[in-house]
């Protein structure tokens, strides 16, 4: 297992309840990056490499064998320059990651997101509740070192772009903290 002292690149875990703007800030950020990221949509990867155990028909998702997501997922992070793109983060171990960035979002906006995006209600409303109760940023506090954990409002464009120029500056920060060079 390689630490992170010998990565060339950070590993950044964004999270956030769904329609927060995970996947977006994802895709912006590797566009914009001093350091070559890749970008892995953890739930989408469950799907395309069934490292799951089921699909639970009622609320529309999968039910995820986390053993075999870590299996996969552990020489991608050992080597660096990755963002996990989860709507959960305590299940990624410590060791891997560099920074936590908790995308938040206003309840009301949130729930039209999810409304857009065709939830049905049940999903819409558990998930509006944990915006609302900061599941998503109480787990990300409880799992890692509190100066890795950033919480990020998510509810517009300049949002976007602010959240994106400070992830920017966090990783020149982190290459020079850690002798990364340029690839």
């Amino acid at each position: 297992m390689s630490s992170s002292t010998s990565r060339q690149a950070p590993v950044i875990v964004i999270t956030g309840t769904p329609g927060t703007g995970k996947t977006t800030h994802a895709q912006l950020l590797v566009e914009e990056s001093p350091v070559p990221l890749r970008h892995i949509n953890v739930g989408e990867w469950v799907k395309q490499k069934e490292l799951y155990e089921e699909y639970d028909e009622d609320w529309q998702s999968y039910t995820v064998d986390e053993d075999k997501l870590l299996d996969e997922l552990e020489p991608i992070t050992s080597a660096g320059g990755v963002i996990l793109d989860w709507h959960t983060s305590d299940i990624f171990p410590e060791r891997w990651v560099d920074l936590v960035v908790v995308l938040r979002c206003d309840h009301s906006q949130l729930w039209e997101r999810l409304e857009k995006r065709g939830y049905p209600l049940k999903k819409v409303q558990e998930n509006n509740e944990a915006e609302i109760m900061e599941v998503v940023l109480d787990e990300a506090r409880s799992s890692y070192a509190p100066e890795i954990v950033v919480e990020l409002k998510s509810e517009s464009t300049e949002d976007l772009e602010s959240n994106v120029a400070r992830i920017v500056q966090w990783i020149d920060a982190w290459k020079q903290d850690h002798g990364a060079t340029n690839q």
